[in-house]
């Protein structure tokens, strides 16, 4: 089982059917989705159904300490609310953190992927899954894995070789069209301030100003479905659930944007520090802190100047506020 990032000078071992599959992807995803996310992981997983059976499919991405946002799903012929799950230690999260590789069910029995939160149809569980990692470069210039794509069966060995290095191939794909926007913003991010035309903060104003713009796209289709023959009604009510489901997984990968420091900083703390740095949250003083939690003031200080040591912060007040921050989320 090779780990790390995915060779890209290797030949591809797939068959001549899968070939002529997945080159009409290239083409089309390099034509149509280069700034379409929603568009790009419906088709994605339109392409691997054109390969092999699927029930399940899922894209998830890391976001902060110990969390995983997944904007697209779908199941058994629907799609499924976007949706946010903190990662347990013994999931498929983890496990793809940890191995840097695609995990297949075989590899364990299932056990890391029945070890997680359950997506698709609870009802059901999965047989056969294949769940493969997403990768970027990191400031270092190493491969980091930001993200995972999974496809999922509810028959047993559904997913053979071929299948699984068409898949490996696609989601090397999307990972290096959403890389290359990344790399497109951080590269306007590096302008001085007001030079040009800098990426947007998103902002409260920012996710309002997309909300209306998007609710009044879907507004203007439910008003055409009113007027619309009988016989279209059926076309144009499914124009306005595509409308809602591309809206709720922007919504999604908005938050991605979102300053996730505040958690970051809060969960590098160990259990007993988080402990002190809530009650300083609430400035608390140190003698007070210490009643509070039934232990020494020596213990109380000892782990506030720890806790000031790792947020490297301008004083307790700052501190003070960036818990605020993240306990508010």
């Amino acid at each position: 089982m090779p780990s790390g990032e995915p060779g890209r000078n290797a030949r591809l071992r797939v068959n001549a059917e899968t070939t002529l599959v997945l080159r009409e992807a290239f083409h089309k995803i390099d034509a149509h989705y280069r700034n379409d996310h929603y568009g790009l992981y419906d088709y994605a997983r339109a392409v691997m159904s054109k390969i092999v059976a699927l029930d399940h499919f899922y894209i998830g991405f890391f976001h902060g300490a110990n969390r995983v946002r997944y904007p697209y799903g779908y199941d058994s012929g629907m799609s499924t609310d976007p949706e946010s799950h903190i990662y347990g230690p013994h999931g498929q999260a983890a496990w793809l953190l940890k191995h840097r590789q695609t995990y297949r069910m075989q590899y364990d029995n299932g056990a890391a992927l029945h070890a997680g939160v359950a997506s698709g149809d609870t009802s059901r569980t999965s047989a056969d899954a294949v769940t493969t990692p997403l990768f970027r470069r990191g400031r270092d210039g190493e491969p980091v894995v930001f993200g995972m794509m999974s496809m999922q069966n509810y028959r047993p060995h559904t997913f053979d070789d071929n299948s699984v290095r068409a898949f490996e191939w696609l989601a090397d794909l999307v990972a290096r069209v959403l890389t290359k926007e990344a790399e497109d913003v951080d590269a306007l991010r590096r302008l001085p301030a007001g030079v040009g035309d800098a990426p947007p903060v998103i902002t409260a104003d920012h996710i309002v100003e997309l909300l209306s713009s998007r609710v009044a796209d879907i507004r203007q289709r439910a008003q055409d479905a009113l007027e619309t023959p009988d016989a279209s009604m059926r076309e144009a009510l499914h124009r306005i659930v595509t409308g809602c489901q591309q809206l709720q997984s922007d919504l999604v990968e908005l938050t991605l944007d979102i300053d996730n420091g505040p958690e970051e900083r809060f969960m590098s703390l160990t259990a007993a520090e988080q402990g002190v740095a809530v009650l300083l949250g609430s400035n608390m003083p140190n003698d007070e802190i210490a009643r509070e939690l039934g232990v020494s003031l020596h213990t109380v200080k000892t782990h506030v100047r720890s806790i000031l040591a790792k947020y490297r912060m301008n004083g307790r007040a700052a501190v003070a506020e960036d818990v605020r921050k993240h306990l508010a989320r």
